[in-house]
């Protein structure tokens, strides 16, 4: 039988070692995702743990404490909400691309409790500035093309969906079509 020297083997383990922590690491982030989806920042690091099918230990390896794992879970976020809105803003058709976005933004708050829990608590001033600005420019497009009345402002969007989405959050409602009721008639208020 022929052994392979001590170095290769070491290699190998080290390889299989990483391999392992990048699998768990995986593991422990998808889970974070759905756990605080589901559950907030009421969410607890032996949730995750339980999720991932991991020990605590496994995941204060990935995360040392469930302010980090929060951190997480807001870059995942903020990243879903930065190229949703680049990819309306580049939209032709503004007002379809703004009903799109805000039916698509109704749905995820719909459907994931730490979107609405955590994303405002962790938006740094540069990113709430690049989203009114990409939403600015949705709304100058769809002014310019008579769609929306003259006076529309990114803080009237904001202040609109965030209305409906404290109240349908406090009342616990979670169906996708009582959402997406809500931002058709917050799109309706602003058209011209």
């Amino acid at each position: 039988m022929h052994s392979q020297p001590p170095n290769v083997r070491e290699a190998r383990d080290w390889s299989e070692r990483r391999s392992d922590a990048r699998r768990n690491h995986e593991q422990v982030t998808a889970a974070a995702l759905a756990v605080f989806a589901e559950r907030g920042l009421e969410a607890t690091v032996p949730d995750v743990a339980a999720r991932a099918g991991v020990g605590k230990a496994t995941v204060y390896r990935s995360y040392p404490t469930k302010s980090d794992l929060v951190d997480a879970v807001a870059r995942h976020h903020r990243t879903w909400l930065t190229e949703r809105m680049e990819a309306a803003a580049e939209d032709a058709d503004a007002l379809t691309a703004l009903h799109a976005l805000l039916t698509d933004l109704s749905a995820k708050l719909a459907g994931d409790r730490s979107f609405a829990e955590i994303l405002p608590r962790t938006l740094q001033p540069s990113d709430r500035d690049r989203a009114s600005a990409l939403l600015t420019r949705i709304i100058t497009t769809a002014k310019a093309g008579g769609h929306l009345r003259p006076d529309v402002t990114a803080l009237d969007i904001h202040v609109l969906v965030g209305g409906y989405a404290r109240v349908l959050l406090d009342l616990d409602i979670r169906d996708p079509a009582q959402w997406r009721r809500y931002a058709d008639l917050a799109l309706a208020a602003l058209r011209a």
